[in-house]
């Protein structure tokens, strides 16, 4: 089969083509998946590049967010069929939890061998596509803003890093709970599209500080009186804009996080924390309910994924430079 493979960690440009890698066979409880479309993580970045105490088996395969169709089951397989549409949940949610894409191969091929326990129906009306922009992205996102976050119509939400994967799905799915959505970008273009799926102002944080247009705008919180600023604010970028996100919080107010791509050791100011009541709440991944979830709104079109570029497997290392120079709006799809 046709694959998108490393044999050791490296940086742009290292991932390499090959026509022949050896077909997948299943075991007794795994079926073959013939892939149908691929989307792309910063994860997939950090397991080309390497990441400090993770060993990944090599060769490796990438990919961990992929849908298709199953052509082969095991032996011991009775609840799924060939030719059904399927999800592949990337984590391992029954043995040591590594990630396919990571530990086993992924799905930047054109076969791949998945455990059942990883499998998630699709129906008719949800392409290959939307389903691929899943897993990582939007069930990080859902989790964030609807399980652990509960934001709330009528709520003030300010989305950090808001043009990627889980930014734009954070404001669609903000939007959809009836909230009033400002998001933080680096260019107008970016602004201007959000704008396009639901956000209601857009701040360019290249050219403005961001707590000083939600003070001109809502006025500047005060610990005595919940009012002024706003009341959640999505922050998975971390570093240097921590605790300028807590500024713009009214008494009461939210912070969301599910990672730090800006840097995981900020400066802290916990004055904020405790004289403001700060809530600063964590989401990690998501769960099987929330996958279903977000296929489901999907199948009722009550959301669709940002696919920013869809291209062929052989231009896959195009496709992980898009997403490590930030040029991405939404998800990258890789399709063999």
């Amino acid at each position: 089969m046709k694959a998108a493979v490393i044999h050791e960690h490296g940086g742009p440009g290292s991932i390499g083509i090959e026509s022949n890698f050896p077909d997948p066979t299943p075991g007794a409880e795994d079926v073959i998946i013939k892939v149908g479309a691929t989307s792309l993580n910063y994860h997939d970045i950090f397991t080309r590049r390497g990441m400090p105490g993770i060993k990944v088996p090599m060769p490796c395969i990438m990919g961990l967010d992929f849908a298709g169709e199953i052509v082969e089951v095991g032996s011991d397989v009775t609840d799924w069929k060939v030719g059904q549409r399927v999800l592949c949940d990337p984590v391992d949610r029954v043995g040591g939890g590594g990630l396919m894409g990571e530990m086993w191969h992924g799905g930047l091929a054109e076969l791949c061998k998945v455990p059942e326990h990883h499998l998630v129906a699709l129906p008719d009306n949800v392409s290959y596509e939307q389903a691929a922009c899943l897993p990582v992205a939007y069930g990080t996102a859902y989790r964030m803003m609807y399980t652990v976050g509960n934001v709330q119509e009528g709520n003030r939400v300010l989305i950090l890093g808001a043009s990627g994967g889980v930014g734009t799905c954070a404001v669609m799915l903000a939007k959809a709970r009836g909230c009033e959505v400002i998001a933080c970008a680096s260019t107008q273009d970016k602004l201007d599209r959000l704008a396009g799926i639901g956000a209601d102002h857009g701040i360019n944080y290249m050219e403005e500080e961001f707590h000083k247009w939600v003070y001109n705008q809502y006025g500047k919180p005060h610990r005595r009186r919940w009012e002024k600023g706003v009341n959640v604010v999505v922050n998975f970028t971390g570093g240097d804009t921590w605790v300028t996100g807590l500024k713009c919080l009214q008494r009461g107010g939210k912070v969301l996080t599910c990672g730090a791509t800006a840097g995981f050791d900020p400066v802290e100011d916990l004055r904020y924390i405790w004289s403001f009541e700060l809530q600063v709440l964590g989401a990690n991944g998501w769960l099987r309910p929330e996958l279903e979830a977000l296929i489901d709104m999907i199948s009722k079109d009550e959301l669709d994924p940002i696919i920013d570029k869809e291209l062929p497997l052989e231009d896959v290392n195009e496709a992980f430079r898009l997403i490590e120079d930030r040029e991405v709006f939404g998800k990258v799809i890789v399709k063999p």
